[in-house]
Formats: C-alpha cells, sequence, structure tokens
C-alpha cells in the first residue's frame, strides 16, 4: 500500500516535538521547516535503506544543518534505522548515542555534523569519489539559509561545478530565520539563486512545504546533466502549528505544557484533514521581498524552477548592467 506522505509529515512532526520535549530540549523550528524534504528524500527520492547500510552504490545524505537532528532521529525511526521508544528514552542522556547533532556511530548517518559549512564540502568529496569510481550513486546535502554565510560552502560550490557533479544536490531550507533572528538582518543572503547561478550550479526555486512542488524539484535534479543543482527551498519555520510558525525564538525552544497540547492539537488536525484528502500548501509571506528569482511567481507556488540565462562574455560577477541577460533577468524578477 503506498504510503499517504501528507499524514506522515505531521505525525513526523508530532514524533520530533516528542523527542525534544522528552530530551528538555531541541532546535524545533528548523526540525519543522525541513521534515518534508527528510521525509521525501528517504521515502520516494534516495536509494537506501536499513537493508543497504554497506551498499557501495547507496545514495549519500548529508545533514550539514545538523541542528535539525530530531526531525533527522523522527524519519530515521520511521523507515526502520533505529527504534523510537528508545530514541525518545535516551536522546540527550548521559553518554546516549542519540544526542543533538548527526552521530555517525548509529545506523543511517554518514557523517557527523553541526559545526556548519561542512557537509557541502564533505559531500563533493563524496560525488568526486562516486564519478571516479563510476558508480550511480547519488549525494544529498541539506543546509540552512543561515549556514550559507560559511566561506567554505561557496568553496564547494565551485568545486562542484568545476567537476561537473550532476550526481551532487545542494537543498537550501531557506526559512528566513536563524537564531539570532531575520537571516537578512544577520547576513544578507538576498537572491540564493542568482548566487548559486553565478557558480554554475543548475538552481530550482521551491515552496519546500509543498509535497508535489519538492518532489517535481528532486525528479528536476536527478534529470539534469553536466553540472550540480541547487534546490532553494522557501520554507515556514516552526510549520504545523502558529505557536511556533515565523518566529525566531522558536529556533530552539522547549515548550511548556500548555504550548506542547496546542501543537499536539494543530498537528492532529493538520493529520486528519490530510487523511480526508487534504494537501496542505502553506502561504509563504516572508518580511523581506524576493529578489532575483530563477523561476516565475507560479513556480514557486508549485513547480520547479526554471534555467538561468547565460552571462554574458563580458559580466564575470553579474554587474547589473544590461549588458548581461542574466542580470537583466534578476534585475527585472
Amino acid at each position: 500500500m503506498a504510503e499517504n506522505f501528507e499524514t506522515l509529515r505531521w505525525r513526523l512532526r508530532q514524533d520530533a516535538v516528542d523527542i525534544i520535549v522528552a530530551g528538555g530540549g531541541g532546535h524545533i523550528g528548523g526540525d519543522m521547516s525541513v521534515m518534508d524534504a527528510l521525509m521525501l528524500l528517504y521515502g520516494k527520492v534516495m536509494n537506501v535503506g536499513p537493508d543497504k547500510l554497506d551498499d557501495p552504490d547507496r545514495d549519500r545524505f548529508l545533514l550539514s544543518k545538523g541542528h535539525a537532528m530530531e526531525a533527522y532521529y523522527a524519519v530515521l525511526c520511521h523507515y526502520g534505522y533505529l527504534d523510537l521508544a528508545d530514541v525518545k528514552a535516551r536522546f540527550s542522556k548521559f553518554e546516549s548515542p542519540y544526542i543533538g547533532h548527526p552521530n555517525n556511530k548509529l545506523p543511517g548517518i554518514e557523517m557527523n555534523s553541526g559545526s556548519l559549512g561542512h557537509g557541502l564540502p564533505v559531500g563533493v568529496g563524496m560525488a568526486l569519489a562516486a564519478k571516479m569510481d563510476g558508480r550511480p550513486c547519488r549525494t544529498y546535502v541539506v543546509m540552512g539559509d543561515g549556514e550559507l554565510a560559511e566561506g567554505s560552502i561557496w568553496e564547494a560550490a565551485m568545486a562542484g561545478a568545476t567537476y561537473g557533479l550532476d550526481n551532487l544536490c545542494a537543498v537550501v531550507d531557506r526559512n528566513h530565520l536563524q537564531i539570532s533572528g531575520n537571516t537578512e538582518d544577520v547576513m544578507r543572503a538576498d537572491s540564493q539563486e542568482a548566487r548559486w547561478q553565478a557558480f554554475g550550479w543548475r538552481t530550482v526555486c521551491v515552496n519546500g512545504n509543498d509535497l508535489a512542488a519538492l518532489e517535481a524539484a528532486f525528479a528536476e535534479a536527478a534529470a539534469t546533466e553536466g553540472q550540480p543543482t541547487a534546490i532553494i527551498m522557501d520554507t515556514v519555520k516552526g510549520l504545523g502549528s502558529p505557536v511556533m510558525e515565523n518566529k525566531a525564538g522558536w529556533h530552539h525552544h522547549l515548550p511548556n505544557d500548555e504550548e506542547y497540547a496546542q501543537i499536539s492539537a494543530d498537528l492532529a488536525a493538520h493529520a486528519k484533514a490530510a487523511e480526508q484528502g487534504e494537501a496542505y500548501v502553506p502561504e509563504l509571506d516572508f518580511s523581506v521581498e524576493r529578489a532575483g528569482a530563477t523561476a516565475p511567481v507560479s513556480a514557486l507556488a508549485g513547480g520547479a524552477g526554471a534555467a538561468a540565462p547565460a552571462p554574458a562574455a563580458d559580466c564575470p560577477v553579474h554587474p547589473a548592467t544590461a549588458g548581461c541577460p542574466a542580470c537583466a533577468n534578476a534585475k527585472e524578477a
């Protein structure tokens, strides 16, 4: 029987919240924004499974934004890598392997992460090794938008494009918030689409909490040849309950009893609606206006992005001049 991902997405969010409450804390906001991507990657997109831990042809997944570990635990438990009751009982306890960031001593986890900026460089190495060995596996790296202030990300981006790693997919959780506030106030990110294009990547811009659109974006990435793909997912931090949605204070937060009850009720309501056939797609309403998107507005609401125009030969860094079709496109967007 086919899995109902529309229902599962809310069940997994509840599991993540329960893990956080059991352990006494966690990065709840980013768990909620990235959950849909993790669920689809493990449930539908990647060639992985508990029976393929040593398969050299398995796909590789790296959670570079390692603080979203509670969401990752929920997904790994659902797909048979870990036991949910054991994770809840021992999360963040003394000498427990279930720590607040990825631990590669656990089945299904390829690398330790948490110190931001390391996932994409390692992913480039894995994708390049697969190319050199002639293996069909793909590498997926999930990053936060605040994480993209790390210079190592852009060194890896240069390398990925230079080596034509079309078996590499970077996934950016663009929820516009980080621990100290709005990403644009902390370290201006503006058009991530234009930045990744300038580094030679295929760029797909999508509503990252729209399951159909997100699945199409992953399919587009897999079909791309000759260059790596960056999927820029616009998401809602804390998605699932108004108690925590789009609130920087919920980057790391332990719900009190009243908050937990309301969040659980809201997630249960979402799940019930999904069981009745409703597909929930949140409206994206950020305080910072988007700039330079590669896809039309209609695509942001439910489709994959369009290819960027080639930059003019005399525009190596894309200054905002009329002579460069890439810059003209960004200026008009």
